[in-house]
């Protein structure tokens, strides 16, 4: 834990070094000592700690200083750290001065010059006032720190993005909280700078693009190699699983992500039906884990990235980068899986990211406190969103369109949704309309039996249904089912346009798509069982796959 500060200023370099050396001698121990000769060199410090998370518990500022008088600097100081205590130095003849400034700036003692010997004169003045000061101090959050308002898409989407990589952070409600107030004053912050993400170092970047963030955070987002022997798109557990393989058998490979490692499971509270883990585990921890194991074996990984294109020539895949860049390999591995189908009910996409969230349980579980929730989707991640947000929701209401979810969601989710008192089911249900200003307010749900409407209170709407593959960014090379999914192996040989792109006399290998090199694993291919357990063997197949391809070739 870092120790709190004690800043002290005076533009006497002579009574400077004695004040500083007096309390290093009997503070070294529990506090960091700062001096300084210049004022307005000290409030540039003050806004400087405040943005790295320190805590300042005392100034001890001289009155009569060149660029400023000791009242103003304290007055200044006093809006980052408002808590801390504050002494002013005097001479005996600005003693009137001092007495004036208690009522100024709420001064707590001033001390005369000189202070010798200072075990009498100095320290158990100062030892009073620290004592004052640490029975209301609560150490700071020291990590990344988000400061806006909340119900806000862009801090929606930058929560997402941070959880999702594992930085952990705290947002700070710019409305009511203490400390976003300070933020945002002491560095002169407007409603167009928000949201602002400060860093541990006191760097800020205001209204920030999640690259932005990203490059600040250390993440590659720039190609290493020009070429690669494979490169995987999309790092879920299918993905995830394709790097650790390909990086523990020596290929050079590189694994891109739009947003962060996990997918739609790492989005997950809780996966119960993993072999090897009978407690379960969060999608993030699955995540952390996989991605740790898959660097350790020296897979190079890429993220934030967007793919927007494929293109082939010659034996070379080049993969087309949002950011403009290309990168290039002997074969590629397809694992971006599905997206949550989006609802176009009246008043959703307005709300998206302000009371609406597509998965995403995990991250916005706090602001559901005490609030009524509405989950829509029957399937396992509904399932175990559900079970996460009843810590902290008043209710939790899944809303399905059919009459249970024996069908659609595992048997021990069910059990444990029946035991749990503030989840409710509400069948043949379903939600037409979010309304709000700003943020969600109410629901209109409609029942498709009796084909009434009912208006409800709602803090957020979180959804789990559908399943789009993410395969708009492959184009016409590839043949798909009329969903979008991508066909492999036998699949391809029984299409009605087998003979139109598939031009190899061998037939494309089990995970093979419809241009040779490329395969795909995981929910975004034609067949898949949609289950962690079996995304991970496709991407473990898919490099074997990918070895026998590149010794033919």
């Amino acid at each position: 834990m870092k120790k709190p500060i004690i800043l002290t200023v005076d533009d006497d370099p002579q009574v400077l070094a004695a004040i500083r050396n007096d309390l290093r001698a009997h503070y070294r121990d529990d506090y960091r000592i700062m001096a300084t000769t210049s004022a307005n060199e000290a409030l540039e410090a003050v806004v400087s700690l405040k943005n790295k998370g320190e805590e300042v518990s005392l100034f001890l500022s001289d009155q009569r200083m060149p660029d400023m008088r000791g009242v103003d600097f304290l007055e200044q100081a006093m809006v980052s750290f408002p808590q801390a205590k504050r002494i002013l130095l005097t001479a005996y003849s600005d003693t009137d001065a001092a007495i004036k400034a208690i009522n100024e700036v709420q001064l707590d003692y001033y001390l005369l010059k000189p202070w010798n010997p200072p075990e009498e004169k100095l320290y158990p003045i100062i030892d009073d006032v620290l004592q004052d000061w640490l029975a209301n101090y609560t150490p700071p959050f020291t990590g990344l720190r988000i400061v806006g308002y909340p119900f806000s898409p862009k801090i929606h989407y930058i929560k997402d993005f941070l959880a999702g990589n594992m930085f952990p952070y705290q947002f700070l409600n710019v409305e009511n909280e203490t400390t976003a107030k300070e933020l945002v004053e002491s560095n002169e912050l407007t409603d167009k700078d928000l949201p602002a993400v400060f860093f541990e170092n006191g760097d800020v970047l205001k209204n920030p693009e999640i690259t932005a963030v990203a490059k600040k955070l250390g993440l590659n987002v720039k190609a290493k190699e020009e070429l690669y022997d494979v490169i995987i798109v999309g790092a879920g557990p299918a993905g995830l699983a394709a790097a650790v393989y390909g990086g523990s058998e020596g290929l050079k490979t590189l694994l891109i992500d739009r947003k962060a490692p996990g997918g739609q499971a790492g989005t997950s509270s809780r996966i119960e039906n993993y072999l090897g883990f009978p407690n379960g585990l969060s999608g993030s921890d699955l995540a952390r884990r996989a991605i740790t194991q898959a660097t350790r074996f020296g897979i190079e990984f890429l993220s934030p990235m967007g793919v927007k294109g494929i293109e082939v020539k010659d034996s070379y895949k080049i993969i087309k980068l949002s950011d403009g860049n290309e990168v290039k390999s002997k074969s590629v591995v397809i694992a971006t899986g599905v997206d949550y189908r989006k609802l176009t009910n009246t008043g959703m996409e307005k709300l998206s990211g302000a009371g609406v969230y597509y998965g995403a349980a995990t991250t916005e579980a706090h602001t559901c406190k005490d609030g009524n929730v509405y989950i829509v989707g029957g399937g396992n991640s509904a399932g175990q969103g559900a079970m996460y947000l009843s810590k902290f929701a008043k209710k939790v209401n899944i809303v399905i369109r059919s009459e249970s979810l024996a069908a659609t969601m595992s048997s021990y989710l069910i059990d444990q949704i029946n035991n749990t008192e503030n989840i409710e089911l509400i069948p043949f249900t379903e939600i037409i309309e979010a309304k709000g200003d700003k943020k969600l307010q109410y629901v209109v749900l409609r029942n498709n039996q009796t084909e009434t409407e009912e208006e409800k209170d709602a803090r957020a709407i979180f959804i789990f249904i559908g399943a789009k593959p993410y395969t708009e960014w492959t184009g016409d090379n590839f043949i798909k089912d009329d969903k979008g999914f991508l066909l492999t192996g036998r699949a391809i040989t029984d299409h009605k346009l087998s003979k139109q792109f598939w031009k190899k006399d061998q037939p494309p290998y089990l995970l093979e798509t419809s241009v040779a090199g490329v395969f795909a694993a995981g929910d975004v291919r034609n067949g898949a069982m949609n289950r962690v357990a079996s995304a991970v063997g496709e991407g473990a197949i898919s490099i074997s796959l990918v070895h026998k391809y590149l010794s033919e070739n």
